[in-house]
């Protein structure tokens, strides 16, 4: 059965220092991402490297953070299906963006590191229920560029844990 689910959020641009884009260096690249209901707001901004602040969040980041708390949340659902009782989960991501000549530019990869401490359950198929997360993730199945996993599994009750 197929389900739609509907999400919104708001973007607002915060950075106008008074002359709004006059010129590519005269305006902020401050934003605010919200959503209803939420008192949290995430302050955003440009990559250091196009005039942003590094105080910020940047849209890169933002992705990256999607693709790893999305792995988290599709691997503790199969784990908790399928007999693994995980402990305790941690997440080492990086992404690599290729900037084109013309100013664009676009994600060629992204690694997650996931290091997982489980208390029971088969280690291997812990290791393995790491594909199927994947398969199950929304954010990983809607981007166009290799999603690759290097996940370490550690037993809690073994000493080298």
């Amino acid at each position: 059965m197929n389900v739609d689910h509907s999400y919104s959020v708001s973007v607002e641009w915060t950075g106008n220092r008074g002359t709004g884009t006059s010129a590519y260096r005269a305006y902020g690249r401050d934003l605010t991402v919200s959503s209803d209901g939420k008192t949290a707001v995430i302050e955003g901004s440009a990559d250091p490297v196009f005039y942003g602040d590094a105080e910020r969040w940047n849209p890169e980041e933002l992705l990256l953070g999607a693709l790893s708390q999305c792995h988290l949340l599709s691997y503790l659902y199969v784990a908790s299906s399928r007999g693994v009782i995980v402990e305790r989960y941690t997440d080492q991501a990086s992404g690599t963006v290729l900037q084109t000549d013309d100013g664009g530019g676009h994600f060629t990869e992204v690694i997650l590191r996931p290091l997982v401490h489980i208390s029971a359950g088969d280690p291997k198929l812990a290791f393995e229920l790491h594909a199927e997360a994947n398969a199950k993730c929304f954010i990983s199945a809607s981007v166009n560029f290799p999603v690759r996993h290097e996940p370490r599994i550690l037993v809690l009750d073994d000493p080298l844990a």
